[in-house]
C-alpha cells in the first residue's frame, strides 16, 4: 500500500506500507542517498512472519517531495513525528540505516521517543558521521566536504564512488546498478544538503537520553561509517546490545541479510 503524508502543506512524503495488518510494526528511515527500497530485502522476508513493515522516503529522496530547504536532523525528526501521528502508530519499533539511525537518535531525544517501545540501529552515523577534536572516529569532513562538491560537479560519477565504499562483499554489476539509480532518484541539492547535516551535526547528547531496548547491528568492515561509532553507541546507550556482522561492510542489510532479518525479528519479537 503507497501512499503519501504531509508533514508541511508543501511537503509530502511518500510512504510505503507491506503487511497492514502485521501483528507488530516496524518503521523503517533508509540512508544516504538512498530510499526506502534500501531494504527491499527486509519487505520481501519480514512481513511473511507477520510483521507490519513501514517504508519512508525522506524529504529529498526516492518518490517524496523535494523542497530545496530542510534537511537538519530536526526537521527530519519532526516530519518522522508527523508521519507517526498521521498513521496513529504506537509500541513500534524505530529502525534506522546510517543517517536514517542519526534521524531515528535525535527522533528519539527531540520527540521522547514518542510511540516507540524498540530502537534498532543499523550502521548508524552517530554520534558523529565526522572526526572532531574530542573523536577520533569516522570520516574526515574534508573527505565529505569533497563528496558534497561532486555531488554538484558530477553527481552520477561521487554516487559510483560511494557505492564502491558502501559493500564489503562483492557486488554484481546488475547490483551495482540498482543501487547506483536508488541515488539518482535523490535531488541534486537534498543529496548535498543531507551530507552537509552528515558532516556537521552530532548525536552525543541525543545518545544519552535513549532509555529503551535497542538493537545495534554493524559490520566489522564497514568504511562509511566505521565499527568504532557501533561500540561508542553501545556505551551510551544504556539498555543496547550491540551484534557485529564480520562478513559485511556498510551494506550489512544485504551482504548478511539471512541473519540481518534474524536478528531484528528476533529482537522485535
Amino acid at each position: 500500500m503507497e501512499y503519501w503524508v504531509n508533514v508541511e502543506p508543501e511537503v509530502r512524503i511518500f510512504v510505503n506500507e507491506i503487511n497492514p495488518q502485521g501483528r507488530k510494526t516496524i518503521l523503517f528511515i533508509h540512508g544516504w542517498p538512498a530510499n526506502h527500497n534500501l531494504f527491499e530485502y527486509q519487505f520481501n522476508q519480514l512481513p511473511k512472519m507477520g510483521y507490519r513493515c513501514i517504508g519512508i522516503d525522506i524529504r529529498g529522496f526516492g518518490n517524496s517531495d523535494k523542497p530545496f530547504e530542510g534537511y537538519s536532523y530536526d526537521q527530519l525528526a519532526d516530519d518522522v513525528r508527523c508521519i507517526v501521528e498521521t498513521l496513529g502508530l504506537q509500541d513500534f519499533t524505530l529502525a534506522g540505516h546510517s543517517v536514517g539511525g542519526a534521524i531515528a537518535i535525535r527522533y528519539m531525544a527531540r520527540h521522547n521517543g514518542y510511540g516507540v517501545s524498540k530502537l534498532a540501529l543499523f550502521a548508524a552515523a552517530a554520534p558523529s558521521f565526522t572526526k572532531r577534536m574530542d573523536f577520533p572516529y569516522g570520516l574526515s569532513k574534508d573527505a565529505v566536504t569533497k563528496m558534497i562538491q561532486e555531488t554538484y560537479e558530477d553527481r552520477p560519477n561521487m554516487l559510483r564512488g560511494f557505492g564502491d565504499m558502501f559493500f564489503f562483499q562483492h557486488i554484481t554489476q546488475p547490483f551495482s546498478d540498482w543501487f547506483f539509480q536508488l541515488g539518482l532518484q535523490a535531488a541534486g541539492w537534498s543529496t548535498a544538503k543531507l551530507a552537509a547535516s552528515l558532516r556537521d551535526e552530532c548525536l552525543f547528547d541525543d545518545l544519552a537520553t535513549i532509555n529503551m531496548p535497542t538493537l545495534i547491528l554493524h559490520g566489522v568492515h564497514d568504511k562509511v561509517c566505521e565499527f568504532a561509532l557501533a561500540e561508542v553507541q553501545k556505551q551510551c546507550i544504556r539498555k543496547s546490545r550491540l551484534v557485529p556482522f564480520e562478513f559485511s561492510g556498510h551494506g550489512l542489510f544485504w551482504e548478511e541479510m539471512d541473519k540481518f532479518n534474524k536478528e531484528l525479528s528476533r529482537f522485535v519479537g
